[in-house]
């Protein structure tokens, strides 16, 4: 399994909050060999996770991202990892 990790700088927490829940989410639950997403937020700062069965699944939703991204929200860093345990 491999993770999409996802960094953003967000400018208006409510206009992203609703382009999460109703363009990202979907989008990502639909997306080939989608695992599980999970997206947290701290001040201004927020963190995505999204686990693929495949690491070219994984690239493939990561070559995405930058796409997927609202105005509101800066785009800090996308990258692939390998998920070596969950629980």
């Amino acid at each position: 399994m491999n993770a999409v990790v996802v960094t953003v700088t967000i400018s208006d927490h409510e206009a992203a909050d609703r382009h999460l829940r109703e363009k990202i989410v979907p989008g990502v639950r639909q997306a080939p060999g989608f695992v599980a997403g999970y997206w947290a937020r701290k001040d201004d700062s927020g963190l995505g996770m999204m686990m693929f069965e495949s690491e070219d699944a994984a690239k493939a939703m990561s070559e995405r991202v930058p796409t997927m991204v609202p105005e509101v929200v800066t785009l800090q860093n996308v990258e692939v990892r390998e998920v070596v345990a969950h629980a």
